[in-house]
């Protein structure tokens, strides 16, 4: 897909994740008795307008979001005016549109979890290599073996690994089925808990291939070594012989070959010069048999239970990734330049079906957003009203509130400046998120 397109896409659904956004407040205000003056698709000045009862639908020129128009805002002298309405009632008009937004990414992350999916399946998994110090290397696991059973269970895919260790309890020991030079041989460990990660651990990489010998003649043999994986091909993840032919064949002769090692546990990233093999020239691979892809699709129900599962845990997500936001700022924080151009990576590089994940992300993050308790931010509103309803609906001094939203207000300027600076930065300097 050309990145024109996945821009426009990106653009589509930041538009109606905002519209919706917007539409929540003016449900929840109509029916709480707040005179809407305006309803508005884009940002003014306006095209034209049509007005039904007491609201002007409009659609204006410049197309941003939406907006809407309460009467009196901030006084509760206008009649039937938001300002007029008790604190209860404020707070949950403006609760409305982050709620909005923050159900559209469950949906939309539900149904996402709901598409078939393409996996790679194997009968087994092969040991790239063996963390030192580990169960696994206590154990005499070797690079090149293959793990065909965990505790009786099958390995098919590369979560089946850790799934399985996580099943059992800490401190008990698992029976592992390897084939070793074509011989199966059990062994048997004890998972130790990985303080960084609370995951119980073996201590392997594991993959579908292994370097067995790179031909001293060939193109790869001062780049691949023996004991490497090939992870993947111009992007393109490898499985089997075919997959790198697949890979292979849209790079013309005479153009670089993107290779992803796996060595000594680490990502690395080389190119070499196609001269017009359908294979990686002088490199020999053992490879896992039976690799191929099957099509997965979860139930409605679990795909449903886990979508609801990720928004509910969002807040702690939030939190453990804090020294995350704190070491590298300017990925974790993005404005719409800098989401577009993750949705892109993303798209790219995992599929078309991932438009459906993004759209949920950027609404989840609009919601989440919103809900900051900064005046003039929904969650502000929410604060404020939260406030006086403590206090009984007495209200807060009108000095006040000019404080906060001054202050909120030049916050939130300042914010936008420095993360559209960075984002143009990443942009016009090659930057992006690694994926």
């Amino acid at each position: 897909m050309s990145v024109a397109v996945i821009i426009i896409l990106f653009i589509v659904a930041l538009f109606v994740a905002i519209c919706l956004h917007e539409l929540g407040h003016f449900i929840v205000a109509k029916r709480a008795g707040v005179k809407v003056e305006e309803f508005g698709i884009g940002i003014p000045p306006r095209l034209f307008g049509i007005k039904r009862g007491e609201t002007i639908y409009s659609v204006n020129a410049i197309p941003v979001g939406a907006f809407v128009k309460a009467a009196g805002e901030n006084d509760p002298t206008v009649p039937r005016s938001l300002g007029g309405k008790g604190p209860w009632t404020r707070l949950g008009i403006y609760a409305a549109g982050p709620l909005v937004n923050i159900f559209l990414a469950f949906v939309l992350l539900s149904a996402f979890l709901a598409l078939p999916i393409s996996t790679v399946a194997s009968n087994g998994l092969m040991v790239h290599s063996v963390a030192e110090n580990s169960p696994a290397e206590e154990a005499g696991i070797e690079p090149g073996d293959i793990i065909l059973e965990i505790e009786g269970q099958p390995v098919r895919g590369r979560g089946d690994v850790q799934n399985i260790v996580n099943s059992v309890e800490e401190g008990v020991d698992i029976t592992l089925l390897l084939l070793r030079n074509g011989q199966e041989e059990q062994i048997t460990l004890k998972p130790e808990l990985d303080p960084e990660s609370q995951q119980l651990k073996i201590g392997v990489w594991l993959w579908w291939n292994i370097v067995s010998n790179v031909g001293e003649s060939s193109p790869a043999y001062e780049i691949v070594r023996p004991g490497d994986t090939i992870l993947s091909i111009n992007g393109q993840v490898v499985y089997n012989d075919e997959s790198i032919s697949d890979a292979l064949r849209s790079v013309e002769e005479g153009e670089e070959i993107k290779l992803v090692l796996l060595r000594d546990g680490k990502e690395t990233s080389l190119s070499l010069t196609n001269v017009g093999y359908q294979t990686v020239p002088g490199v020999e691979l053992r490879w896992v048999d039976g690799t191929h892809i099957e099509q997965e699709r979860l139930p409605v129900w679990r795909a449903v239970y886990l979508g609801a599962r990720y928004i509910i845990y969002m807040p702690v997500l939030i939190i453990e990734a804090i020294p995350q936001i704190i070491k590298s700022p300017d990925k974790a924080l993005v404005g719409p330049i800098g989401a577009g151009q993750l949705v892109v990576e993303v798209v790219s590089s995992s599929g078309f079906s991932n438009i459906l994940f993004m759209a949920s992300i950027i609404s989840l993050g609009i919601g989440i957003f919103n809900l900051l308790p900064i005046p003039p931010l929904d969650g502000g509103g929410m604060l404020v009203a939260f406030i006086e309803g403590c206090r009984r609906g007495k209200r807060l001094s009108p000095r006040t509130m000019r404080l906060a939203y001054t202050i909120g207000t030049a916050f939130l300027i300042a914010l936008v400046i420095l993360v559209t600076f960075s984002d143009i930065w990443r942009l016009i300097s090659g930057g992006g998120f690694g994926l």
